[in-house]
């Protein structure tokens, strides 16, 4: 982000959104085209006047008033149009996060030929359809590093109608973004739950009897205990006990001999085999409360989210 931008260009500080463009926030400047029209539409009234051709004259204002009015229709473009929230998925760090930038304009105008991009030199800009007032542009945003994101000034910006002038308009969002940790690519497999936590459930279909209970709508036939229905005249039900395997600990100071990124990146590659294998976990880190034991992707975030936000070596 160059420093000029942010002295001379609003906003200078990250904002709450929603952020509503007005006519102070618009910039507007020749495109390349623009400044070759020009120079060509100058030479063509100095020709006329130094020929006194009044028909060459009449046409070089006719096309000059034409490109004044695509200035102005550039900046209605963007004057009105709000920029209401901003979303994205958590991912590793190293990879790319997608960012969705959610715009609207209530004042019924027409948008065409809309980008967002980020502020940046290497940022490529994605189009931003209206449908109805409403749209939304895709971001890919490069992360190198775990915990919050802080963006960069979103810029939208148009060239319509007729590319002579290029208006936009920036906003920059206070909401940071959250970044995993980047999981370990190979080491030791998850580790196995300690024998004295081994825990059951009851299901339809397990390995031992548990209890009897009546039938529910919807019990599998299978599962009617017939003979002792019959001798208590009312349907009943074996509910089985299903053995589950034991609660994996992940555990921060099993790791000792380890330096803390690595750590961490080791605890994330662990937090997701036990969700890809359906195990309930618990993950025990300095400082916090342990959490768990669970299992599901609420749980895989609270894990990954407390193992990002751990402090940087």
């Amino acid at each position: 982000m160059h420093r000029w931008a942010l002295v001379w260009t609003r906003p200078r500080e990250p904002e709450a959104l929603p952020a509503r463009f007005d006519r102070r926030r618009v910039y507007v400047l020749p495109t390349r085209f623009g400044l070759f029209y020009l120079v060509l539409l100058l030479t063509m009234l100095l020709g006329a006047l130094n020929y006194n051709n009044n028909p060459a004259l009449l046409l070089g204002l006719l096309l000059g008033s034409t490109g004044l009015a695509s200035l102005i229709a550039g900046q209605l473009q963007l004057t009105g149009l709000a920029i209401s929230a901003i979303e994205a998925e958590p991912v590793p760090a190293g990879s790319d996060l997608l960012l969705l930038v959610y715009a609207q304009a209530d004042d019924g105008r027409r948008r065409r030929g809309l980008q967002v991009s980020l502020d940046t030199d290497s940022s490529r800009p994605s189009l931003l359809g209206l449908e109805q007032g409403r749209g939304e542009a895709q971001l890919l945003v490069p992360t190198t590093r775990r915990g919050w994101l802080d963006l960069a000034r979103l810029q939208v910006s148009t060239t319509h109608p007729l590319g002579l002038a290029r208006a936009w308009a920036y906003v920059w969002p206070q909401s940071p973004l959250l970044v995993y940790p980047r999981p370990e690519t190979d080491g030791p497999p998850l580790p196995t739950g300690a024998g004295d936590r081994a825990q059951s459930r009851l299901h339809p279909t397990g390995d031992d009897v548990h209890h009897l209970r009546n039938y529910r709508r919807g019990d599998s036939r299978r599962a009617i205990a017939w003979k002792a229905s019959a001798r208590r005249d009312t349907l009943l039900v074996r509910e089985y006990e299903q053995p589950l395997g034991a609660d994996v600990v992940l555990d921060w100071h099993g790791l000792t001999r380890m330096p803390g990124e690595e750590r961490i990146g080791r605890l994330a590659r662990w937090v997701d085999e036990a969700e890809r294998d359906g195990r309930r976990y618990r993950l025990v880190l300095p400082g916090q409360p342990a959490l768990g034991p669970a299992q599901g992707p609420i749980h895989r975030h609270d894990c990954l989210r407390a193992l990002a936000l751990l402090p940087h070596e």
